[in-house]
């Protein structure tokens, strides 16, 4: 049976989860769903595409391997969705896949997400993407030389977790040197 995921994951408050950890559920034990929930993200919902973006965070939780499989797609057909959710929930799945990413992979996860961290304005999109560049910096010294002064920007921010978050990564730096 071919299941319908925007029927499944539409409607209900939009605070809620709805029906996502059925679907998700539904995935974990049959792998081969997972390409209808992909195809999902192209609902014109944008509840049911914040759905989707919550359902694939868990999957990758349990499975990264099967979400890395659509890397590519994600990075070049799910980037362009202009949605805070789905730009959030990218860096979380560009960071939990980042031990199975080619080096052009990871280049190309690498710059998306700065260019999300440069030009959102979603606090909680800010938020895991700074997260998920200072926990690559920590391998890459052009990484953190490129973030310090973006989060001296953010360290400013009048939203508390944003300024909060950039603080915590500089004081990280600045107990190295």
């Amino acid at each position: 049976m071919k299941e319908n995921f925007e029927e499944i994951l539409s409607g209900g408050h939009h605070n809620s989860l709805g029906k996502t950890l059925e679907v998700v559920e539904m995935i974990l034990k049959d792998r081969s769903k997972l390409e209808a929930l992909y195809n999902t993200y192209f609902s014109e919902d944008e509840l049911v595409r914040l759905r989707v973006s919550n359902a694939f965070k868990r999957v990758c939780l349990q499975h990264p391997d099967w979400v890395y499989e659509y890397f590519d797609r994600l990075a070049g057909e799910i980037s362009k969705i202009n949605q805070a959710s789905t730009q959030w929930t990218l860096a979380i799945l560009f960071r939990l896949t980042t031990h199975l990413q080619t080096k052009e992979q990871h280049e190309k996860a690498i710059n998306l997400v700065k260019h999300n961290l440069l030009n959102h304005e979603d606090w909680i999109v800010l938020n895991t993407t700074m997260q998920t560049i200072f926990e690559w910096s920590k391998k890459d010294n052009e990484l953190v030389e490129w973030l310090i002064p973006v989060l001296k920007k953010y360290e400013k921010d009048p939203r508390k977790s944003v300024a909060g978050r950039a603080k915590k990564y500089l004081k990280h730096y600045s107990s190295k040197t």
